[in-house]
This record gives structure tokens, C-alpha cells and sequence, in this order.
């Protein structure tokens, strides 16, 4: 398998996931002095992310094709993304982000329902490849005349912006840019790395195999309140790079509500998340029973029209002094037909906390610690159990258990320049909910550049 090489940072073509990954700040302060130069008609920004990864040999007494090898691995990733944008007519923008992605996760990310990369994805050739990841249209409505100075970031202008508002935004994007945000975990490039950290695991969301869709949402900004709905195209297949546009045949429909609040008198958020996927979906049920006793059940066998995953989510972060910040999310989705575009996870609950550096005297730096639990439905788990596979798990058979995850980070910037270095581990029990399997140790060593 390819591997990188450090020096592969010094590229100036840049890389992959959600605006919230790519530090959309979204910070607001009132000006009543509105310059209108301050106002940016266009930006450029840059960012590139290596990972390096090692996990030590584990306890693995059987193994598949979709499983988290057991001996030793090293593995890397790079991406890297421009971020343009251009200030068109009244309240209109544009976004364009091509970008460059690869390396492999462990295992090829296969073997973990909460994959330890959320840099990587399914795509089996490791080898960097130029595409299209961002390219859409904003449109904002103002709906007061009070006006918020907003900073000037990747995918974002600098200038001002209504506090309340209508807003569009149609074209081809992540749909974490805009739903299931969280102050804390969000990106996998500079906070923590599992999958099911930077997004709720058990929201399987629209996206192709790189992480991206074809959508159309609208947004109410309404004081505290914040109401958003889309509608977004789904792979043709599972974990498909080719999106299906023809929504007669699939679709995926989703809607969030979101209060901004005070806790004595510090900030917190909560949104909660629901979502309903229609596609060719295959069974768990029907492949189990449609298989006989030789056979081995294959869920894309029972693939039928007009199958549908719901689910929903609630993500939650609060301050709770200037140098701690506390977050949360629940998951669930009904875990009746396979798993089509994220990961395999039917319900999750993670917990964790924010360290700000300033409490040891390093004011650019920042950690973090989470714990996480990921389940799946009866029916996945008696699937994988009768030694089926999904897109990402598998190991031929199960004893099942859930699968559990402790995460830690640290950040350091050791310089006034925009670099910064990190240490994670991870500890991963009953990879892919088999405690016959792991634990699994992986230690990973990440370099993040913005510009």
C-alpha cells in the first residue's frame, strides 16, 4: 500500500468532510460602526491534514474480509482543500472546493463501526486523487435589521450578516456543513478522530462515498431559535460514489430545530435531528430468511424500492468555565434495513470534555476526552451473526457486545504560525460489536495546516 510522507504538507491543493471540519467558526460580534470595508467581496483559504496511525497487534482468533486486522498496522492519510468564495448579488454567495484525498484508514477504515479516521474513507485506492468536493449557492433573506460582524473563514465572508434570516443553500456539499454541528466534536482535523465523534454515528447521512451529496435546504434564524430542513440525494448503491439525482427513486429528508441558551450566564446549544432515507434498501430480515442453512445471508440480494431508515439525533454542548467546555450526543435509527451511506451504527451515546491550554499556561493549545458506545439493531446484529457482511463490518460471525471507545487528544501550536500537532489515542473494545475481538489500541500523530 502507498504510503505518505511528511513532506507531502508542503502541497498548496487541499482536502475533504463538513464546513464545521474545516473550522467554520461562526462567531459573531454586534458592530454598530458598519464599514464597508470590512465587507469581503471574495476569499481564498487553504488547509491540508497528514495523519499517521498505528495500531499494535490485538487479539483476533478469527477474521474476514470486512474485519480490523489483528497484526500490527501503520497506516496514513492527506487531505487537503481550497476554499474560494465569492460575494454575488444581495445576500448571494458561491462555494467552490476542490480537493485532494488519500492514504487508507486501518484495515482499509474497514472493522470498526466507529472508524478512528474521519479522514479517510471507503475508497480503495489509496493514491491522492483530485475532485470536486464543495460547489453550492447561498442565498440569505433578511428578516430584521439588526446585523452581526461575521469573521473571515474558510467558506465564509467576511462582513456582516442579519441576525435573523431566511436562507437557501442548494448545490453539491457535506450534510454536516449544516446539520449535527457541536462546538467540541466536529472535526476530525483538529479535535477528535472517530468517526462517530465528528458526527452522530447512528445519522446515516446523505452522502457518496467521499462524504458529499446533491441538496437543496432552507434555513430560519430566529433569535435563539434555529430551524433547518433539506432534502438530499442518496447513493445509487450502498457506500456508492455515484449519487442517484432521480429523487422518485431515492431521497433522503431531514430536519433539525436548535436553541442557543444561557447556563449560568454561560453559552450552550442543543439541536435535535431527525431524518427519514428511501432507497433500494436490502433487509436483514429477509436476507436471514430468504438464506439457508449452507448459505451465507447477503442483504443487497433483498434490495427493494421504497425501503426507508429513520432515525434521529440530539447533540448538546455547554461552557462551563472559560477553560472547559462539556458536549454529548444521542443516536437511533430503526435498524430494520441495511446501513446505506455512513456507518453501521443503529444507536450511539458519547460524552466528553473540552480543555482549554490557558489552565496550564499554553493559550494556543487544547484537549479533549470522550467516551463512546455504539449498538445495532437485533436484526443487524443476528445478520452479522449468520456471517453476513455490511459495508464496513463483518467478521464471518459474532458474539456481540457493544462497541466501546475512549478518545484523547492534545493539540499543541508551537508557534504564532498556523500549524498545529497532535497526539491522539484511542481504545477501542469489541471492535465491530465482537468481544471475541480486540481490544484494539491505535495511536495517531496528526499535522494540521490553515491558512
Amino acid at each position: 500500500m502507498k504510503k505518505f510522507l511528511p513532506a507531502t504538507l508542503l502541497l498548496t491543493s487541499f482536502g475533504v468532510h463538513s464546513l464545521a471540519q474545516v473550522e467554520k467558526a461562526n462567531h459573531f460580534n454586534i458592530l454598530k460602526d458598519e464599514s464597508k470595508d470590512t465587507v469581503k467581496r471574495f476569499n481564498l483559504h487553504f488547509q491540508t491534514t497528514y495523519i499517521y496511525q498505528y495500531k499494535p497487534q490485538m487479539t483476533s482468533p478469527y477474521e474476514s474480509t470486512n474485519s480490523l486486522i489483528g497484526k500490527e498496522e501503520k497506516e496514513n492519510s492527506l487531505t487537503a482543500t481550497m476554499y474560494l468564495s465569492i460575494r454575488l448579488w444581495k445576500g448571494a454567495k458561491v462555494f467552490v472546493n476542490p480537493e485532494i484525498a488519500g492514504g487508507s484508514g486501518l484495515s482499509g477504515a474497514l472493522g470498526m463501526a466507529g472508524s478512528s479516521n474521519g479522514e479517510t474513507t471507503r475508497v480503495g485506492n489509496p493514491a491522492p486523487t483530485l475532485y470536486l468536493g464543495r460547489g453550492y449557492l447561498e442565498q440569505t433573506i433578511a428578516l430584521s435589521k439588526e446585523t452581526e460582524v461575521q469573521q473571515d473563514d474558510a467558506n465564509q465572508l467576511g462582513g456582516y450578516e442579519p441576525k435573523d434570516y431566511l436562507r437557501f443553500t442548494v448545490g453539491k456539499y457535506a450534510m454536516g456543513d449544516l446539520f449535527d454541528n457541536n462546538a467540541y466534536a466536529n472535526t476530525p482535523r483538529t479535535q477528535f478522530m472517530n468517526w462517530a465523534l465528528m458526527n452522530n454515528g447512528a445519522w446515516d447521512f446523505a452522502a457518496n462515498v467521499r462524504g458529499y451529496t446533491y441538496a437543496f435546504a432552507a434555513e430560519v434564524q430566529k433569535s435563539n431559535w434555529n430551524y433547518k430542513a433539506a432534502i438530499a440525494t442518496l447513493p445509487k448503491v450502498a457506500n456508492g460514489a455515484e449519487l442517484n439525482t432521480d429523487l422518485s427513486q431515492a431521497y433522503s429528508l431531514n430536519a433539525e430545530i436548535g436553541k442557543a441558551y444561557k447556563w449560568h450566564g454561560k453559552d450552550g446549544n442543543i439541536r435535535v435531528l431527525g431524518y427519514l432515507n428511501n432507497a433500494d434498501m436490502g433487509s436483514y430480515k429477509q436476507a436471514i430468511s430468504s438464506s439457508s442453512l449452507t448459505d451465507t445471508p447477503d442483504v443487497t440480494a433483498t434490495r427493494q424500492n421504497g425501503r426507508t431508515k429513520t432515525g434521529f439525533g440530539i447533540s448538546f454542548d455547554q461552557v462551563l468555565n472559560k477553560n472547559l467546555g462539556l458536549f454529548a450526543r444521542l443516536g437511533w435509527n430503526d435498524g430494520k434495513n441495511e446501513s446505506w451511506a455512513f456507518t453501521e451504527i443503529d444507536q450511539t451515546a458519547s460524552v466528553g470534555l473540552n480543555l482549554d491550554g490557558n489552565m496550564w499556561h499554553r493559550v494556543d493549545d487544547y484537549a479533549g476526552v470522550a467516551l463512546l458506545v455504539n449498538g445495532i439493531s437485533k436484526d443487524h446484529r443476528d445478520y452479522l451473526a449468520a456471517g453476513g457482511y455490511g459495508f464496513i463490518i463483518g467478521d464471518s460471525k459474532l458474539n456481540y457486545a457493544p462497541e466501546g471507545v475512549l478518545e484523547m487528544y492534545y493539540n499543541f501550536k508551537p508557534t504564532a504560525y498556523p500549524i498545529w500537532f497532535s497526539g491522539d489515542y484511542q481504545l477501542c473494545i469489541n471492535p465491530a460489536y465482537n468481544k471475541d475481538r480486540g481490544p484494539a489500541n491505535i495511536f495517531s500523530f496528526r499535522v494540521h495546516v490553515q491558512l
